[in-house]
């Protein structure tokens, strides 16, 4: 085997794509030493987007104080290109689900203000082009937070402003005030790395599908929902543009929808920006195998996540792809759809625990990859 391309994922909470990447190409090389092995950190629009991107474009990082998802004060970061003219952003980075622990997750209380901070401050660096990942949020304002901080206002029916927004905000918005926002965003563009593409409301929409993993009893559920209905409706009459369905509309609890409205973002599936930026059919040309993964791999594999973007551009070149991950489930639907081989890298009976630990994960991935490469050797 003369080459070999590596496009793996994290393993959420365990390892990133360049720790799980260093791995494989351990174990690479230790059936093919002199391969050719080409190492592609990559994310799907979530946890990891920044370093990716910083990578790619060998920019730099930009360190500000701003607002997490309770509107406490958190040191936050985000990344200028190398000509800073283009930042990068990962909203997860201050307005992320991690930042907030499990009691306190409630998504009537959580808002996206920290992120619209980060345009901000790019915005007053210069910075007029923005690509901006909105998985893994801890949301369900709409994205309205992060346009208060770009100067929007949110009126009630007696025409007072409203305080900072949260999902609890929505359905007492009567009018949406764009008039004060930042001047500069008007000559800016915005590229929105979604890792979802629902609805911005509705059967799967932003509240029901999301708001559970981020504290949503059914009842807030419910009027989460509604809350965004009455948004969508509200956007609609401000901007004559309708939402509804829009796919990536209900990312990151609406946000998606309402970038896509009030910034003119364009929406794209955060494997697909990637596999752009990174020129990745040219990468790889000529390559004999291509291993990508995820720290699960399931039926949602094959709804826009890194693997399944990675194998729709190398059934191109007929290249036989490989796919890791910690848990495997739909094994076989996952071949079906063209993985020349689905592996999981744990040992059987191995626990949950054990897994997650980052040596034991490191030497899996090896193994595992090792045994791969035996079958072309």
């Amino acid at each position: 085997m003369k080459k070999v391309v590596l496009i793996i994922d994290s393993f959420k909470g365990c390892l990133t794509s360049r720790e799980a990447e260093e791995a494989a190409k351990q174990g690479i090389q230790q059936i093919f030493p002199e391969c050719e092995i080409c190492c592609l950190p990559i994310s799907d629009g979530g946890e990891g987007l920044l370093d990716v991107l910083l990578s790619i474009n060998k920019g730099r990082l930009i360190n500000i104080t701003a607002h997490g998802p309770l509107m406490e004060l958190r040191e936050a970061q985000y990344g200028l290109s190398r000509e800073n003219k283009t930042a990068f952003i990962e909203m997860a980075k201050i307005s992320g689900l991690p930042l907030v622990s499990p009691e306190e997750r409630n998504p009537m209380l959580t808002t996206t203000f920290g992120t619209g901070e980060l345009i901000q401050d790019a915005l007053n660096q210069g910075c007029r082009n923005f690509i901006i990942g909105i998985g893994g949020s801890a949301t369900n304002d709409a994205g309205l937070g992060m346009l208060q901080a770009l100067g929007l206002r949110l009126l009630n029916s007696q025409g007072n402003v409203l305080d900072i927004a949260s999902g609890e905000t929505l359905s007492e918005i009567a009018n949406i005030d764009t008039d004060p926002m930042h001047p500069a965003l008007k000559e800016s563009s915005f590229t929105v790395a979604c890792d979802v593409q629902n609805p911005f409301f509705g059967p799967q929409g932003a509240a029901m599908v999301f708001a559970p993993q981020k504290g949503a009893t059914p009842q807030m559920i419910e009027q989460l929902d509604k809350g965004l209905q009455h948004i969508a409706r509200l956007i609609e009459q401000k901007t004559g543009k309708d939402i509804s369905n829009t796919p990536g509309a209900g990312a990151a609890g609406g946000m998606g929808g309402c970038m896509l409205a009030f910034l003119h973002a364009k929406l794209k599936p955060g494997i697909q920006l990637l596999l752009e930026t990174i020129d990745f059919n040219h990468v790889i040309t000529n390559a004999d195998l291509i291993i990508t993964g995820e720290g699960k791999a399931d039926r949602q594999t094959l709804m826009g996540k890194v693997p399944y973007g990675v194998l729709k551009e190398a059934k191109k070149q007929d290249i036989p792809t490989a796919l890791i991950a910690g848990i495997v489930e739909d094994k076989q639907l996952l071949a079906s759809a063209g993985f020349k081989e689905v592996f999981s890298i744990n040992p059987f009976g191995m626990s949950f625990e054990d897994a997650m630990q980052p040596d034991i994960a490191r030497n899996n991935i090896q193994q595992t990859v090792r045994r791969i490469c035996q079958k072309y050797s």
